[in-house]
């Protein structure tokens, strides 16, 4: 198994910790001089030179963007797959056992394991790579840890360029493994294919969680541990709980093939990419499908495993092979990837015109003297705010015409 350094950050990290806001455009250009040999090794199949790429694209360092640009060209082939759920359900041992099963069939695999943000050098802190045991000393299974960097759905933005440079490598299976906080857990559908959520056998509490949100993103539930007590109490409530949505949210609020309706169900939020929620411009999203020859509505099944001895991890790769042939063949895959993009794009423009805004709040000066002119009531937020923005609207007025 190739992995990168303790923290998850490869073993060329030139850039200091923080976020993409502390990189100025200049400094994304410098240093690009180095890309072409760097794509050239990757395409190569270069492991190190992988390990160097996802580095770079995490670190944002000089260069990054021209990397991830010529990359992106190489990508498009990969199975892309999100393994989420609540803490302690066993995602990193099922994502282990899931590598190995794929490496027994001739796969080659990515994993990109995210793990909580430390605190102080803002890199990952768990270290899943401690129960990826199986795939130790194979090659063909290429396993990283990457930073959540404080971000509330587990996923940094640098998730989505890693999983492109896993693509482009070749890698045939990548498995997104998230950091497991709950219902904020779902920016895993900007990224992944299918998303499989794991549910440990409980009382109750962690399947009534589910009801808050993350529900709604999985394409097919897992119910790990099963050799446990309250095993079968866990599935008959999952069971419960897809039903009772069936009934009452098939019209207007689902995702699993519920586009199938004419009903528009845009605008309610992130939502599950390609499947009727994207939470973005409906003109991005696709046509609606209102054939009555529609592929049928996609039915999250239910797959028990007991990760630590391998069980039920054939079914689970059996019900994730079901889920692909679904989207092919219902022509939802086409229709996420162009989602997935229309967002990406959404975010790129967010990060970039946050960019701008900083170096026009530093170029007047910083925004103390805003903040206190605001104070003695001389001016307020919204007056500061269109004096700020005012000349670059100019400037894209100008373009524009």
């Amino acid at each position: 198994m190739t992995e990168g350094d303790p923290d998850g950050r490869g073993d060329d990290a030139d850039v200091a910790d923080g976020d993409d806001a502390d990189v100025t455009q200049s400094d994304r250009d410098e240093g690009a001089g180095d890309v072409e040999p760097l794509i050239a090794d990757l395409l190569d199949g270069n492991h190190r030179a992988l390990a160097r790429t996802i580095t770079k694209i995490e670190n944002r360092s000089p260069g990054y963007r021209r990397l991830v640009s010529q990359l992106h060209a190489h990508t498009g082939h990969a199975d892309v797959i999100g393994i989420t759920g609540s803490p302690g359900a066993g995602k990193s041992t099922l994502v282990d056992k899931l590598a190995k099963a794929y490496r027994d069939r001739g796969l080659t695999v990515g994993v990109i394991a995210i793990d909580p943000a430390s605190p102080f050098t803002g890199g990952a802190v768990l270290g899943d790579r401690i129960r990826m045991a199986s795939n130790v000393g194979d090659m063909d299974v290429f396993f990283r840890s990457m930073s959540a960097r404080g971000t509330l759905g587990g996923l940094s933005t640098a998730t989505t360029d890693a999983v492109k440079a896993l693509d482009a490598f070749g890698k045939d299976k990548i498995l997104v493994e998230t950091v497991g906080a709950g219902q904020n857990e779902v920016d895993i559908v900007r990224t992944a294919d299918t998303v499989a959520v794991l549910v440990p056998p409980s009382s109750g509490d962690d399947v009534q969680m589910l009801k808050a949100g993350i529900l709604e993103i999985a394409d097919l539930f897992v119910v790990n541990k099963a050799d446990l007590d309250g095993a079968d109490r866990t599935v008959q409530e999952l069971r419960e709980m897809l039903q009772l949505r069936d009934g009452d949210v098939q019209v207007g609020g689902g995702h699993h093939g519920f586009e199938e309706t004419t009903v528009d169900v845009g605008g309610g939020g992130e939502g599950r990419s390609g499947n009727g929620g994207g939470g973005g411009d409906s003109a991005a999203d696709g046509p609606a499908v209102d054939d009555a020859d529609a592929v049928e509505p996609w039915d999250p099944p239910i797959v028990e495993t007991v990760a630590n001895r391998g069980e039920g991890v054939d079914d689970f790769i059996d019900a994730l092979a079901a889920h692909r042939s679904h989207l092919v063949e219902s022509g939802r895959l086409e229709s996420k990837a162009r989602t997935r993009y229309a967002e990406e794009i959404r975010t790129l423009l967010r990060e970039d015109v946050r960019g701008l805004l900083a170096d026009e709040i530093e170029a007047r000066g910083g925004l103390d003297e805003h903040v206190d002119a605001v104070l003695r009531r001389e001016t307020d937020p919204y007056t500061v705010a269109e004096e700020i923005l005012e000349p670059l609207a100019d400037c894209v007025a100008e373009r524009r015409e």
